[in-house]
């Protein structure tokens, strides 16, 4: 900030100079506010974004300590706060099952830069369901070995074979004449 001598204006009356640096901010609601000094030099940003399966199982950490220091009473209360279902809320929780080295390496995945993520949630639903830690991590190498691109893990039963007279991939079953 500078500060000039007086000038005189007419009338005799002084009139002061003052010169300093300012700069536009966003502000809340999309005003503007003006600040005083330079502006200040952008904040690096990696290109990419985080994996959804990391923001959610970050989401579900967070969403346990809400319930371990009393915020919330349980899941459905979890649910309202976070605007979903609360079988979301379970599907979200169960990330939590995971081994703690593969919930690492979920957190520690990289940036997607463009397309899919990699790794989705529905394909690690599979693996949080088994309580077994090294059949997960199993089927964790599976899931992120070097000849998977997308693998997606099939643990649906086997389908049933046809049953006369039941539904066949929406045709609706023959009805019986007397």
């Amino acid at each position: 900030m500078s500060l000039r001598n007086p000038s005189f204006a007419a009338g005799g009356q002084s009139t002061w100079t003052f010169e300093t640096k300012v700069h536009f901010r966003n502000g809340a609601n999309g005003r503007k506010s003006l600040r005083e000094g330079d502006v200040p030099a952008p904040v690096p940003v990696e290109p990419g974004r985080v994996p959804r399966v990391a923001r959610l199982l970050a989401l579900a950490h967070r969403f346990r300590e809400l319930l371990h220091v009393g915020e919330v009473r349980d899941y459905a209360d979890l649910a309202a706060l976070a605007g979903v279902t609360r079988p979301r809320v379970t599907q979200i929780m169960n990330l939590l099952h995971l081994a703690p080295d593969i919930q690492e390496a979920v957190l520690d995945l990289s940036r997607t830069l463009h397309g899919r993520d990699p790794i989705s949630e529905r394909t690690l639903r599979p693996v949080a369901a088994v309580p077994d830690w090294a059949t997960q991590r199993e089927m964790w190498r599976v899931l992120t070995g070097p000849d998977s691109e997308r693998v997606d893990l099939d643990v649906s039963p086997p389908s049933r074979p046809h049953v006369k007279g039941e539904f066949t991939k929406g045709v609706p079953r023959k009805r019986r004449t007397a």
